[in-house]
């Protein structure tokens, strides 16, 4: 993962692409933050999973920001955020898709055995570890929470 950012950065250099330079250059600075606070912790240096992690959560960071600036009208401003949401996606595997999302969702309550909301965190847990930013978890757990309690 990183070795693709920096070739990315790289590339958004040679090419003059400001909005690709800028949006990489935020990316790499979030990956440097999480590890400077995991050497803090005394871990090693982030996984890709929780770099994707990472990622998803930019994602929602400029998503909630775009639409604030499109209810106030400032339309310039949410369409900055929405070209560094596409350049960050650019890093992220492909989306699932709903029907995907609910295979995943019924694999994971089988493989742990869930069998009501006392066990949802379970699932959560596993399909963070076999799906990081492959889907949406604030839409993913909406549906894990219908399909335990009914």
């Amino acid at each position: 993962m990183r070795d693709t950012v920096m070739t990315a950065l790289k590339d958004a250099m040679k090419a003059g692409d400001k909005v690709k330079l800028g949006a990489v250059r935020l990316i790499q600075a979030a990956i440097k933050d999480r590890d400077i606070e995991a050497r803090g912790a005394g871990k090693e240096k982030a996984s890709d999973d929780e770099l994707l992690s990472l990622l998803a959560k930019m994602i929602k960071q400029r998503q909630e920001s775009a639409s604030i600036y499109h209810a106030n009208g400032r339309p310039e401003l949410a369409q900055q955020e929405e070209a560094e949401i596409a350049v960050i996606q650019s890093f992220l595997p492909a989306q699932m898709d709903e029907a995907e999302v609910k295979a995943a969702i019924a694999t994971a309550i089988t493989e742990t055995g869930a069998a009501g909301m006392k066990d949802m965190g379970k699932v959560i847990a596993l399909l963070k570890e076999r799906h990081a930013g492959q889907m949406d978890f604030g839409k993913a757990s909406g549906l894990v929470k219908a399909a335990l309690t009914g």
